[in-house]
């Protein structure tokens, strides 16, 4: 169920399911059924206002307030333009509704427990304007409590954004698969709850559309998690280094080593002027720390092949040796996460970028929009993106690593069109330090072997699961003291299902 189908993908699945000979009118009898069941959850006698789209969504709707009205609510059906310009199964629908039909146009909302949004769904793809705006935008101040069919209308599917005016729903039901649009913001805001209906259509229809987008869940990564082993032993988890700056920013980078310790690394070498030394090798127990004055240290230290994966940027300034020490951490046989700093070296230069990242076995950046957009501000394939989802994957082809887009919605994204989207990170994740911590959770697992899009993916989930068992007041220390629980119900699901 982690599939996210974008609106083109979602109608393919309808065609498909309809040539294997399942009629569109009976799909809709179930969506519409879908969304009559969400409505009667709510208590009886709720005057519910049906509002119909002259397309399928506002078919949905007929079919709703047609269950709804034989099981008693006192329903109100008005459309959006004409009965006679319906087509299809919409036209059916409508058809066999027996009770009458108002203009959306008139429609009074104070006469109204509950609307259902049925006028536009997840294939919108025009700004609304005249007066299917203003009808939205009168829904919208109403102050009654929404039920979306499969989308907000207004609300772009592929992209989260709004196209003119939405309404917030409490509740949204849409039908086989979420759409990117409702985890990206400001679409997962606007939607409420979402359910998922299942209408009938086979999961097999997703091998011939092969989606790339998924909701970051374990079972998109969880297969290649590792997970340690009785026979195992320190060496065979990696040596994860974390490069740092000197000592007035040495926080950092000592978050990143604890978070890559935490994510499971056997063993953290921190990378640090002798400046910093002291504050390092005092710091964790469990840190070791070799003294680095240049980038040719970094580089002889980094001639050791145990040294599996390399986190850089962390406190490390923005002068031209923060390049230079991203020279020395790409190398064959190692991982490289650049984050922070390291990234706004190269800001407007995503093929210098690019080139360095290239020598690496593998390489994660993780930026935040900051320094997204002074690394890509100047690139028009990623400007012409019109989604934080298409951004980041722009940006995974320019540089030929992943990406990972900071953020509520945190978007994961590889250079072969591969995504996935967070929906479990919490607001109070959004601290000082807690990028870091993400950063050295990503070095820890690219540590261990495992490969960079699952391991960027991991770490994102990971982190924001951290997060939620810290709660509210978190601190970014806090993170990789909260692994342990996060990784204890992890394995625990992992082992049911290896």
């Amino acid at each position: 169920m982690t599939a996210l189908l974008e609106p083109a993908e979602m109608t393919e699945a309808d065609a498909r399911t309809i040539a294997g000979g399942t009629a569109g009118s009976v799909l809709m009898e179930r969506a519409g059924t879908a969304v009559a069941d969400a409505a009667a959850r709510w208590p009886y006698p709720t005057r519910i206002g049906i509002l119909c789209g002259p397309g399928n969504n506002g078919g949905d709707g007929f079919v709703a307030a047609r269950i709804l009205a034989q099981r008693g609510f006192k329903v109100r059906l008005a459309l959006l333009g004409s009965l006679s310009a319906l087509r299809g199964d919409a036209a059916t629908a409508a058809g066999r509704w027996r009770g009458p039909v108002e203009s959306a146009r008139d429609i009074d909302f104070a006469g109204f427990d509950l609307i259902i949004d049925a006028l536009y769904g997840a294939g919108l793809t025009r700004d609304l304007d005249g007066e299917a705006r203003a009808l939205v935008e009168r829904m919208a101040a109403s102050g009654r409590p929404v039920i979306a069919v499969d989308l907000p209308s207004g609300l772009d599917g592929r992209t989260g954004q709004v196209r003119g005016a939405a309404a917030r729903a409490v509740e949204t039901v849409t039908f086989f698969r979420r759409k990117p649009g409702h985890l990206l913001l400001p679409g997962r805001l606007l939607c409420g709850r979402v359910r998922v209906a299942d209408i009938g259509i086979p999961d097999t229809v997703l091998d011939a559309i092969a989606p790339k987008a998924a909701v970051n869940d374990a079972q998109e990564w969880g297969a290649v998690f590792p997970v340690p082993a009785a026979e195992g032993h320190k060496y065979r988890r990696g040596h994860a280094v974390v490069v740092s700056g000197g000592p007035w920013t040495a926080g950092a980078a000592r978050l990143a080593a604890r978070g890559a310790l935490r994510a499971g690394a056997g063993l953290v070498t921190v990378a640090c002027p002798q400046s910093a030394h002291a504050i390092h090798a005092s710091s964790y127990s469990a840190l070791m720390a070799r003294p680095m004055e240049a980038p040719s240290d970094l580089a002889r230290l980094l001639e050791d092949p145990r040294f599996t994966a390399v986190a850089v940027g962390p406190g490390l300034g923005i002068g031209p040796e923060t390049g230079a020490l991203m020279e020395a951490a790409c190398g064959p046989g190692r991982a490289v996460v650049a984050d922070a700093d390291a990234l706004t070296a190269y800001r407007d230069a995503p093929d210098a970028l690019a080139a360095i990242l290239a020598r690496a076995q593998s390489a994660v950046i993780t930026p935040h929009d900051g320094e997204f957009a002074r690394l890509f501000g100047e690139d028009p394939a990623v400007a012409a993106a019109p989604s934080k989802l298409e951004r980041a994957r722009a940006a995974a082809r320019r540089v030929g690593a992943v990406v990972v887009l900071k953020g509520a919605d945190t978007v994961v994204a590889a250079p072969d069109g591969r995504a996935t989207i967070a929906e479990n990170a919490p607001p109070y994740l959004a601290t000082a330090g807690a990028g870091d911590v993400l950063a050295g959770i990503a070095c820890g697992l690219l540590a261990q072997g495992m490969p960079a899009f699952e391991a960027a993916s991991a770490a994102v989930w990971v982190h924001g699961e951290a997060a939620r068992e810290a709660g509210p007041g978190l601190i970014a220390d806090d993170l990789p003291e909260a692994l342990p629980a996060v990784y204890g119900r992890l394995f625990a699901e992992l082992a049911s299902s290896r």
